[in-house]
């Protein structure tokens, strides 16, 4: 679980500086709904950043006064916009960044299944990475795999264990082509998680390449 706080710390970083892509931002922003811990930490960061924005020399304009009799040339009394008409918000058991990136709850999902116990909700590939949703039933056990490259994966809901620790509500699961791991869901809830990964899923175990071909439908 100390590699997974460093690589989400990290994660957190990117995010700060913008340099995630959409389907990892997105899952951060997740994350940061469901974990009081990191918002603190997210906003140090973006502390640290503003504090060193003020330490910088500063640079000067060209052109100065031309650009500021530009400005003030600009209608300074433009007509307001209409008030926005207010919406309730949809009651939906994703993180509101989630639902507004899918535009669908849980329950209106189309989804597919994978193996016994097992569905995913296939979002497509964007910036690189691939986003699905994971369904897995209380006690089932994951296939043993690995990874072409990375793997984010956020519990949303339920919980899952492997070698690497146990995982809940908000937590951030890192895994790369050195994690071999048989996620397996807690007992007494069904698991549902956000991944988000860049590069393929590998499976290791017997079993898991027995299914291997009904897995890269």
């Amino acid at each position: 679980m100390e590699e997974d706080r460093q690589q989400v710390d990290a994660l957190l970083a990117g995010y700060v500086a913008g340099s995630l892509a959409e389907p990892a931002r997105v899952l951060v922003r997740c994350h940061l709904d469901l974990s009081t811990d990191s918002r603190a930490f997210v906003r140090d960061l973006e502390a640290a950043g503003g504090q060193m924005l003020e330490d910088l020399e500063p640079v000067a304009i060209s052109d100065r006064e031309a650009r500021l009799a530009a400005i003030f040339a600009l209608d300074a009394d433009p007509a307001p916009e209409p008030a926005p008409v207010p919406h309730p918000a949809p009651k939906t058991r994703l993180p509101a960044p989630l639902y507004d990136y899918i535009g669908k709850d849980v329950s209106d999902l189309p989804w597919k299944t994978l193996l016994p116990g097992l569905r995913e909700y296939r979002m497509g590939e964007i910036d690189g990475c691939k986003a699905s949703l994971l369904w897995i039933r209380a006690g089932q056990a994951m296939p043993t795999h690995t990874h072409h490259g990375t793997e984010l994966t956020l519990v949303l809901e339920g919980g899952f264990r492997d070698q690497h620790g146990h995982y809940v509500r908000g937590d951030i699961a890192y895994a790369d082509d050195e994690v071999d791991h048989r996620p397996v869901a807690d007992d007494d809830e069904d698991c549902i998680c956000f991944a988000v990964t860049e590069g393929a899923l590998r499976l290791t175990g017997p079993i898991g390449r027995l299914f291997a071909p009904f897995m890269r439908g």
